[in-house]
């Protein structure tokens, strides 16, 4: 939708205006005695003789078409989950920032990265989770430090003296610490599983925490990862509390280490709730690195099918899932969705974490955002719970202590990736033959959340409804509402929400009762970063059960830009175009749209099947941080790296379920 819209609306409004001041105010105007009521007030006059105020049970026409509504105005944008010196698996690879450190810069201001360059962010970010390793938490700095508290291991002699090397034998210490994770390795040194010093390092963050908590300007959650690894297998999960320190800083961080079963997390999460009355939730990793345990039908703990026990607890404590990350996006996989020619960006599929067991088909079902809300739908079927009714954000996972994923501000997955004229063509990680190389790493993302104001509670609680959104960087806004009675006027106010909320529920919602002869109709916006590229097309993404219970699935293009069609397929299949310029950086404006808003309906509705609906916005192509890095150094970047990217956003879902 072209922006002469709002040309129209302001030429209208001006004219009103200047029509209304040609002539007097009447007096009796009931709405120019209010006026003069209120002046005289000002002025310490008597105010007008009730005679000269409206009459009884007559209102003065209301103005302001905000007034009495209570909808959240602005996405906040923030990290939810930021590793810093306090990670175990930092410290061997020579991340030095401190929690303090990593708030400072997340507030715009610059500091001295872990490798010695200056870093700032371009833009401030609104909240943050720094979510440090639960597991021997800052455990790494006291071995280093040759704390007496730890050393009476000869393991841990041998690792305080290779981390103080650095190099290769400080990742000897990080080699040795994976290897900890495997199916009958040797378990981590007792003296580094230390109750005492865990709890006064997670004090201290804590403390970073509420210093640097500053409601309406910028929020620091407190959090903390929980990082099962077991046999190489990613389930990490980010730990977030609604709750300030002082309800927060004696609860030790639930460790992974000698349980990796996520249900003694949420169960530990639930006992802290009981224990305090605070609140909190956890936010599992894009799924790509599980190896097909993210989104279990089957128990992998038990070998059973999934029971409504574990539906229950794990819908209670996982409103959110991380769809997109450095380590690769985790929305879809070109296997799983080929006729989805977006599907296949920046995919990470060679194995688990440690490349300990390679990737193979059958994994995949259960490891993608999209492809985990089909398996939820087909366990609610079985359970009447749905387990994996997941809204998404997305997050860096940098442990360098720097939200830094501007593609021309990219500042690495760890230390040694930070920039350099040699990241690109050097392993990110290497495990024997195996490696995930620099230019894999993808430069993403934020989580946006419609909160009603920039606080803990509030951003929480906009988790905790999925009124949430995920980028790969930049900040877009995004507007998803579903109901039943939307239709093309809805368009015209600028401020589509004011409709939205009042005819139907926002992203993260639930529909259901589906009127006779109706189809759910959908009223969706999508605004263009103010500094960033304009906009390709937005899409909705259906999954659905069909009649015999199989999960399916369908892209739609809803709003193209630059006059394209959309053929009665719900496609638009002429690309947008490219006017990357590689050599030098750049692109230009010249294409797409700043904005795209639409009402669409679903054409191939059925009111008895179950079917989940999200938004995908694309931007027009611009320069991948691989392009950036090659023309600040003047090098040659790998053939194997991308040069270009389509920057994307993804909404949380909106739900159909029919009634029973």
């Amino acid at each position: 939708m072209k922006t002469t819209r709002y040309l129209k609306l302001v030429l209208s409004a001006l004219t009103i205006i200047m029509l209304a001041g040609c002539s007097e105010p009447s007096t009796t105007d009931p709405v120019a005695v209010e006026a003069e009521i209120t002046q005289d007030t000002y002025l310490g006059k008597e105010p007008a003789s009730a005679a000269d105020k409206p009459e009884a049970g007559i209102k003065p026409t209301d103005y302001s078409p905000y007034a009495g509504i209570d909808y959240p105005t602005t996405p906040l944008f923030g990290d939810t989950h930021l590793h810093t010196t306090l990670s175990f698996d930092a410290v061997p690879f020579g991340t030095f920032t401190t929690p303090e450190e990593a708030y400072r810069f997340a507030r715009g201001d610059e500091i001295v990265s872990s490798t010695g360059v200056p870093a700032k962010i371009g833009r401030p970010l609104d909240f943050m989770v720094i979510a440090d390793h639960a597991e021997s938490m800052g455990i790494m700095n006291e071995v280093k430090a040759g704390n007496p508290a730890v050393m009476g291991d000869k393991t841990v002699q041998k690792w305080s003296d290779w981390l103080n090397k650095g190099g290769e034998d400080a990742m000897n210490v990080y080699r040795a610490l994976v290897a900890t994770t495997q199916p009958g390795a040797e378990p981590l040194p007792e003296v580094l599983i230390n109750d005492e010093i865990t709890l006064s390092i997670w004090q201290k963050s804590v403390d970073a925490a509420d210093a640097f908590n500053d409601p309406g300007h910028f929020t620091a959650l407190i959090g903390y990862e929980w990082s099962s690894t077991d046999g190489g297998n990613n389930l990490h999960r980010v730990v977030v509390y609604r709750d300030d320190g002082d309800l927060v800083r004696d609860t030790i961080p639930t460790s992974s280490q000698g349980d990796g079963n996520p249900e003694t997390l949420w169960q530990a999460l639930q006992n802290y709730e009981q224990k305090t009355g605070g609140q909190v939730l956890a936010i599992p990793h894009n799924g790509n690195l599980s190896n097909g345990l993210m989104f279990p039908l089957i128990n992998p703990e038990t070998s059973e099918t999934i029971t409504k026990d574990y539906a229950e607890i794990r819908s209670r404590y996982e409103p959110l899932y991380e769809i997109t990350q450095i380590k690769g996006d985790g929305e879809a996989h070109p296997t799983l969705s080929p006729n989805d020619e977006f599907a296949d960006f920046e995919t990470w599929d060679k194995g688990n974490l440690d490349l300990s067991v390679d990737k193979t088909d059958e994994m995949l079902p259960y490891e993608y955002g999209r492809s985990g809300l089909k398996r939820g739908l087909e366990a609610k079927e079985k359970l009447g719970i749905n387990p994996f009714k997941y809204g998404v954000i997305g997050s860096t996972d940098a442990h360098t202590g720097l939200a830094g994923i501007e593609e021309e501000n990219f500042f690495g997955k760890l230390p040694h990736m930070e920039p350099s004229d040699h990241r690109m063509a050097i392993p990110m990680l290497k495990f024997g033959d195996m490696e995930y190389m620099g230019w894999e790493m993808v430069s993403s993302g934020y989580a946006a959340v419609w909160a009603h104001e920039n606080t803990r509670q509030s951003i929480w609680d906009a988790m905790m409804r999925k009124e949430t959104y995920a980028t790969t960087g930049p900040r877009m806004t995004v507007r998803f509402f579903g109901g039943w009675n939307f239709d093309a006027k809805d368009i015209s106010n600028h401020e589509i929400a004011t409709v939205g909320y009042k005819k139907g529920v926002p992203m993260g919602g639930d529909l259901s009762d589906a009127p006779k002869g109706k189809s759910p109709t959908f009223l969706v916006g999508a605004l263009k970063d103010a500094i960033g590229a304009n906009l390709d097309r937005v899409q909705i993404v259906k999954g659905w059960l069909d009649k015999g219970g199989e999960a399916q699935e369908r892209v739609y293009d809803i709003a193209v830009s630059d006059g394209r069609t959309i053929t009665s397929e719900g496609r638009c299949e002429t690309p947008v175009g490219n006017t990357v310029d590689i050599k030098n950086a750049t692109w230009t404006n010249t294409i797409g749209e700043s904005e795209l808003v639409t009402v669409w309906s679903d054409p191939n509705f059925d009111p008895s099947l179950k079917a989940f609906y999200y938004v995908r916005v694309l931007e027009i192509p611009t320069p991948r941080w691989t392009a950036y890095d090659a023309k600040v150094y003047g090098i040659t970047a790998p053939k194997e790296a991308p040069m270009t990217i389509q920057e994307r956003a993804y909404s949380s879902s909106i739900w159909y379920t029919p009634n029973d």
